[in-house]
């Protein structure tokens, strides 16, 4: 009994923890083209590591933007994370480098090209750029400031 206490207590402190995580995320309502997207902030360290791991939905034009402090290469990956999701790099005026498709529960890399530094990254379902038709070279309006 007492070890499956233990074994059920790492995933119930995990999730709690993303519970946590996504009660201190603000919200902003950005723009691409035409369309409307309600998105979370992850501005610091803490809100970027956890993104959207253990998260089972996601409401259709909602997503995750990440703001990194300085403009570089950045890169993401899908541990914990159950939705399948397209990322776009976004560089500091906006304009989107490169949107890369990433599947549930992986490792691997899905990076900024490498030749042009970002300060943020929009995760959305997988998918969503491409039915928008959203492409690299199009802006996200409404960014909020890097701190």
């Amino acid at each position: 009994m007492k070890n499956s206490l233990r074994r059920l207590s790492l995933p119930i402190a995990l999730l709690a923890c993303a519970g946590i995580v996504q009660a201190q995320t603000k919200s902003v309502q950005l723009s691409a083209g035409m369309h409307l997207i309600q998105a979370e902030v992850a501005a610091t360290e803490e809100q970027r590591e956890q993104g959207l791991m253990y998260r089972e939905k996601m409401p259709a034009n909602a997503g995750m933007l990440f703001v990194f402090g300085n403009p570089s290469t950045q890169c993401m990956w899908m541990k914990n994370t159950p939705l399948p999701l397209s990322v776009a790099f976004i560089d500091a005026s906006g304009k989107i480098v490169n949107i890369e498709d990433m599947q549930p529960h992986t490792l691997d890399s899905h990076c900024s090209t490498k030749s042009v530094p970002v300060r943020y990254a929009l995760e959305m379902h997988l998918g969503w750029f491409k039915q928008k038709n959203i492409k690299p070279g199009m802006s996200i309006g409404n960014l909020p400031a890097a701190r």
